[in-house]
């Protein structure tokens, strides 16, 4: 006999079943777990299909099935397999889409920089209330084991952890189920002192590793990635001569090869509309070397809680209506862009 698609999702069924309740499984109650849409006649032949194939077992007469160490090994190898391609095909798609973007933002700035005849500059979108989407735990040997956790925005950390003692495939299993059942689409906010006491208590000895995997969960969710920020058109200030002699123009350039000054200059703040549009004119701008300028900004939004900053920088008299207007368009058309891929 085959291990065929059938036979696979009614013995994931009983296992999982099975570790939820600690009860043996009868076909009546596999019949409500799958999508098979098969009687319960149909399901008991396939159980002694698998009972024969040594995947499951009964332990006494007249009572459900339970895993064999086989069916747990098969369960095991096929759960991590389908992560671990998951997982895989994540970071691929990540790299490829922030590739993508790169590009993108680098095309935007250069655009704006040419059609303003301003300095421009654009803030690569950054996740904000991190929520965790899943985690994934694998042994990497005796005295470790890999946390992959990923995060709104499917960015991925890999974290290592140590133990004490190894960790069987079972218990691992066990771990991962407790742990994404638990967590899954949670902020950091919401990852409390009686949650975490309730999940190591559910653990039992293995309270220590599930203790360690929140923390870094938690240090994951808090990191703060540096803030990536393209520029284009510094050289358009000195088109304006308000803003090209020696003492303006060095402030400005040197504000612009500074990424910390530039995400200071157009970092969201109180005050905008609707549309995210904000405008800092002469003496508002948060930075003293823009104290001659004007700066407008606008936030957009790419889902997943990603979002970034566009600026446009000028002299006072830059013509705002045209700033403005490009900003809303291009806000638009990169959220629309984005979300098409």
């Amino acid at each position: 006999m085959e291990m065929d698609e059938r036979k696979t999702k009614i013995l994931q069924a009983i296992i999982r079943n099975y570790l939820e309740t600690g009860e043996p499984v009868g076909s009546r109650t596999i019949s409500k777990y799958t999508d098979l849409n098969l009687s319960s006649a149909t399901i008991r032949n396939e159980m002694a299909d698998l009972e024969e194939m040594g995947y499951i077992i009964q332990p006494h007469t007249s009572a459900g099935r339970i895993p064999s160490d086989k069916g747990y090994r098969f369960y095991v190898d096929t759960l991590m397999e389908a992560k671990e391609r998951e997982v895989a095909d994540m970071k691929d798609m990540l790299l490829e889409r922030q590739d993508k973007l790169e590009d993108m933002l680098k095309t935007v700035v250069k655009y704006l920089a040419k059609d303003t005849q301003y300095a421009t500059m654009i803030t690569a979108p950054t996740t904000h209330l991190n929520k965790l989407k899943f985690i994934q735990l694998s042994r990497v040997d005796a005295g470790h084991l890999l946390a992959v956790v990923v995060i709104e925005g499917n960015m991925i950390r890999n974290r290592m952890i140590d133990v004490a003692e190894e960790i069987d495939d079972e218990t691992m299993l066990k771990l991962n189920m407790l742990l994404n059942t638990q967590l899954n689409g949670l902020a950091i906010e919401q990852i409390n002192l009686s949650m975490v006491a309730k999940l190591k208590q559910q653990a039992g000895i293995h309270s220590g590793v599930i203790g360690d995997v929140i923390d870094e969960v938690i240090e994951t969710l808090s990191e703060d990635k540096d803030l990536e920020v393209y520029t284009s058109g510094a050289n358009n200030i000195f088109k304006y001569p308000e803003l090209a002699d020696n003492e303006n123009a060095s402030r400005l350039i040197s504000a612009f090869e500074e990424k910390e000054i530039l995400g200071d200059i157009i970092q969201p703040g109180e005050g905008s509309d609707e549309t995210g549009i904000q405008v800092y004119i002469g003496g508002e701008n948060k930075n003293s070397g823009m104290q001659d300028c004007s700066v407008v900004t606008a936030t957009y939004d790419l889902g997943d809680g990603m979002k970034g900053t566009i600026g446009i920088v000028g002299p006072r008299r830059m013509d705002y209506d045209k700033v403005v207007g490009t900003l809303k368009s291009i806000k638009t058309k990169l959220d629309d862009l984005y979300r098409k891929e």
